[in-house]
């Protein structure tokens, strides 16, 4: 397997005085360019994919990349921000998420292309793996420390121009056309699942598939439909 930086950044404004959680594989890329031209000079990043910013908030730098959960900045931000500021994230169905997530691991990797299935049960089965912030289930990263979902708002990965359209008219900004960047490649993702595979996922993403509004699917022919 790949190994890959964890480059996801959370975005502070105090400008315009919102919270962006940065959810692995939600197009989190093009949000953060499509908000760059509004950002001021006193607001925060923390990213370790071009530039490496960090806040300067010493526990929260030491993390050391942007997929910082909402718990975590809660633990270290003054309530004002953490609690005062707009936030928000994007979520994607978990099955599919999964199934981009591998293949972008894997993007280098010639063994990975026909074993796919194979690869994913393998991983699954590993806690280091499971850990991994562009595999841990989504509302880690979106509930606070009551088990709540902590978020003002959550946009939806398959909705996302309007989901973001959303999100800017809550904060103020202008709606802005986003780009597609940082995309995986591969096929429509049921066509990678089996019925041992469809299980494992269904068991590790079943709080996401509640929370995010996601159906759970019994069995690979029981897809809806796309």
């Amino acid at each position: 397997m790949q190994g890959l930086a964890r480059s996801g950044v959370l975005i502070i404004s105090h400008r315009h005085r919102f919270i962006f959680f940065a959810q692995p594989r939600t197009g989190t890329h093009a949000i953060r360019a499509a908000l760059q031209p509004h950002l001021g000079e006193g607001d925060w990043q923390q990213q370790a994919l071009r530039g490496s910013e960090r806040l300067p908030v010493a526990a929260l730098a030491r993390i050391g990349h942007g997929h910082i959960s909402l718990r975590q900045a809660q633990a270290c931000l003054p309530e004002e921000i953490s609690g005062g500021y707009f936030k928000f994230a994007l979520a994607r169905n978990p099955y599919d998420r999964l199934v981009s997530a591998c293949c972008f691991l894997n993007r280098r990797n010639p063994s990975f292309a026909g074993s796919e299935a194979s690869f994913m049960k393998q991983a699954l089965g590993s806690d280091s793996f499971r850990r991994r912030a562009l595999i841990r289930p989504q509302t880690d990263l979106l509930m606070d420390e009551a088990g709540a979902m902590g978020m003002d708002f959550v946009g939806r990965y398959e909705q996302l121009q309007a989901s973001f359209d959303e999100a800017c008219q809550s904060i103020g900004l202008p709606p802005t056309r986003l780009a597609h960047l940082n995309a995986s490649q591969h096929a429509h993702y049921p066509s990678y699942y089996d019925a041992e595979l469809l299980d494992m996922a269904t068991a590790f993403y079943r709080r996401d598939l509640h929370w995010l509004g996601y159906p759970e699917v019994a069995h690979p022919e029981a897809w809806p439909c796309a």
